[in-house]
């Protein structure tokens, strides 16, 4: 991941999805949040989340979850994908790299839905020092790769065929083990509480 999501400096090497910034800032103020109190609510610092306002630095594939929670909105809202009627059916697609903090992924269903589906490749290495927490659930399938998901205290390894099935108020995360990281279906659920969208900082030193 090239930067830190509590806001330190880094390479910013991912290209720009259009008009992601100003979406980013029309949403929360939107929900009339200011910058203190969404970042506090995805586990950012404000000066970070004020990069991504400005354009300076793009979210990684777990920010943007976390903020679509945060708004009340999906990562295909964020994104400025067209929320027309739904079609049932979508296409294969390539797995588009570099849009989210070095995770690449692509939708695999249809947005304004209950549950949110992605296609996601893990880079590599640590992505995220985050032990995220929030309402709904989260489903994920390997389909290439080795996978670590770490649950609470608990750290499970996971190769292709292997699934896993949580409630997410459960502390989690995710990292690739593999050398070329590893390609997952991703499905999660999009509910809210009013103090539900933390991501809690440090957790387990086995984890990200």
């Amino acid at each position: 991941m090239t930067t830190s999501p509590t806001g330190a400096d880094g390479p910013n090497d991912d290209q720009e999805v259009a008009g992601l910034a100003a979406r980013l800032r029309e949403h929360r103020l939107g929900s009339r949040l200011t910058l203190e109190v969404a970042a506090a609510r995805v586990g950012l610092s404000p000066a970070y989340l004020s990069r991504l306002e400005t354009g300076r630095r793009q979210p990684s594939l777990p920010v943007l979850l976390g903020l679509a929670r945060a708004y009340g909105t999906s990562v295909s809202g964020l994104l400025g994908e067209t929320m027309a009627e739904p079609d049932p059916i979508v296409r294969g697609a390539a797995v588009e790299p570099g849009r989210a903090g070095g995770w690449g992924y692509r939708r695999a269903g249809a947005p304004g839905r209950a549950m949110q589906s992605l296609h996601v490749h893990v880079p590599p290495g640590v992505q995220d020092a985050v032990v995220r927490v929030h309402p709904g659930e989260e489903w994920l399938y390997v389909l290439q790769g080795a996978l670590r998901v770490t649950l609470g205290e608990r750290v499970h390894r996971l190769g292709p065929g292997d699934s896993a099935h949580y409630d997410s108020l459960t502390p989690h995360c995710l990292a690739a083990e593999s050398e070329d990281g590893v390609e997952l279906l991703f499905i999660h659920t999009l509910l809210q509480s009013p103090g539900g969208e933390l991501c809690l900082g440090g957790g387990p030193s086995a984890g990200h």
